[in-house]
């Protein structure tokens, strides 16, 4: 057998991944791809609904729903950074300052979690706006923002429970670095989406 068919051989006996990266990192992307053709679709469906109806609802007013939309922003993009600490901490293996920081990502999802279902109190009880209904003639417009807020706040909730499993995991010793990187890709992938929702829904939404 000749040199190159015996490293070709090793290659494929097993021990390592032939593209490079561990199975659990390779299962995340694939799931963050096909998550992002799913809020793609909802992505251009309220924007399709939006630019077919003149009369298209702008229900948010500077205060609350703008204020609020722009501290939760503000959360969220706080536990991105939070996650990346995590990460490096687990890399330089101190899974105290790991969990730590795990910790806090998971406090800046919480926040937005309790502002976002405030923000939607606040739509149903003052705007009178519902999945099917609202006082301002266009109906598709409760059903596309609840089904699009509604399904990246889950993908929150989602990420919180992951979070936790993780960061009692690190505690006991059980973890790797990787098993935290790759719970950050969850955690970036879902602040992302919130960075298309926030200007499309909400400011190019708001009462002038």
């Amino acid at each position: 057998m000749s040199t190159e068919s015996r490293a070709a051989a090793s290659f494929w006996e097993g021990g390592r991944s032939p593209y490079a990266t561990n199975s659990k990192k390779l299962g995340m992307w694939l799931f963050i791809v096909s998550d992002s053709l799913t809020f793609s679709a909802l992505l251009f469906t309220y924007t399709y609904s939006r630019v077919a109806n003149p009369n298209w609802p702008t229900p948010f007013h500077f205060s609350p729903s703008i204020i609020f939309a722009s501290v939760m922003t503000l959360c969220l993009l706080s536990s991105s950074l939070t996650m990346v600490m995590a990460v490096d901490a687990m890399n330089r293996g101190n899974r105290k300052a790991a969990a730590g920081w795990i910790l806090g990502t998971m406090a800046g999802g919480a926040a937005f979690v309790v502002l976002h279902l405030n923000e939607w109190l606040n739509l149903i009880r003052n705007e009178h706006i519902t999945a099917f209904a609202n006082e301002f003639g266009v109906p598709l417009f409760g059903a596309t923002f609840f089904a699009l807020t509604g399904l990246h706040m889950t993908h929150v909730i989602i990420g919180l429970i992951y979070l936790t499993i993780i960061s009692q995991g690190i505690v006991r010793g059980k973890f790797k670095a990787e098993d935290v990187e790759v719970s950050g890709l969850y955690w970036h992938f879902v602040d992302l989406v919130w960075m298309f929702i926030f200007p499309l829904v909400y400011l190019m939404s708001a009462k002038v």
